[in-house]
């Protein structure tokens, strides 16, 4: 990767990782190598198993891997070095129950100190352009699955992270829920501007949200093709249409071996 990885916002270069289960070695990650650039929108795609959430968690400072590199700004960065800099939404929203909607999206602010009479107002301003307006006084309980995910996206958006890192955050709604999540994710991103990377088992949702596509092979996770995804923005209905987008859904299911 040599000067593209140096380039990059945040580069991943031959990381490899392995857990002892049951008293067995069981390699995650081998020879791991992808980057994502300054306001790009990054996907993996691959297998269960392969690695995806492993590499997430490397990538924010959550684990260290056994061998190879993280650069954050081009430059080397360990684990202590990445927490708390990448913003990270696991697969489950996590909003704590026994805080509103509101209290719950200020959460990154107040964890880093921010004014929060300042957050208070941006996070009242966001809500609305997040499907949540009029809602900010409810509890996690009483939303549905869609509002709870934006919920949890507002709150990790607004840590103002230079880099998002987003662990299938559609995955476990309802086909109709994610197709209108899908193109309010493109637009949030489109506002804030910011590094996402993003994981998902659903190929024509990586060629729809995507500037660029890794492949990640079965485990031992590693990357099988890298796929850039060269189509107008912004996408909408007209983008399933255009006859690039399936000549991209083939390669990405060619490279999975379907």
């Amino acid at each position: 990767m040599g000067d593209r990885a140096a380039a990059a916002l945040l580069a991943a270069r031959d990381l490899h990782k392995a857990f002892r289960v049951d008293g067995r070695i069981t390699r995650a990650l081998q020879g791991i190598s992808m980057e994502a650039r300054a306001g790009e929108f990054v996907t993996l795609i691959g297998p269960s198993g392969s690695g995806k959430s492993t590499l997430l968690n490397i990538l924010c400072g959550l684990l260290r891997a056994d061998r190879g590199q993280v650069l954050f700004h081009g430059q080397p960065a360990g684990d202590r070095d990445l927490l708390g800099r990448i913003g990270y939404m696991p697969q489950k929203d996590l909003l704590l129950p026994w805080r509103s909607v509101l209290d719950n999206v200020l959460l990154g602010p107040e964890i880093a100190g921010r004014d929060l009479s300042l957050a208070r107002r941006e996070a009242r301003e966001a809500l609305e352009h997040f499907g949540l307006a009029g809602f900010e006084a409810d509890y996690p309980a009483t939303l549905s699955g869609g509002m709870r995910q934006r919920a949890a996206l507002l709150r990790t958006f607004l840590c103002r992270q230079e880099v998002v890192l987003l662990d299938e955050p559609l995955g476990a709604l309802d086909a109709l829920t994610r197709l209108q999540l899908r193109r309010w994710l493109l637009d949030v991103w489109g506002e804030f501007r910011q590094t996402v990377i993003f994981v998902t088992h659903d190929v024509e949702e990586a060629v729809y949200m995507s500037d660029r596509v890794y492949v990640l092979s079965a485990r031992p996770g590693t990357v099988v093709a890298e796929v850039p995804i060269d189509l107008p923005r912004p996408r909408g209905r007209e983008t399933t249409s255009d006859s690039r987008f399936a000549a991209y859904r083939a390669a990405l299911f060619e490279a999975l071996g379907l």
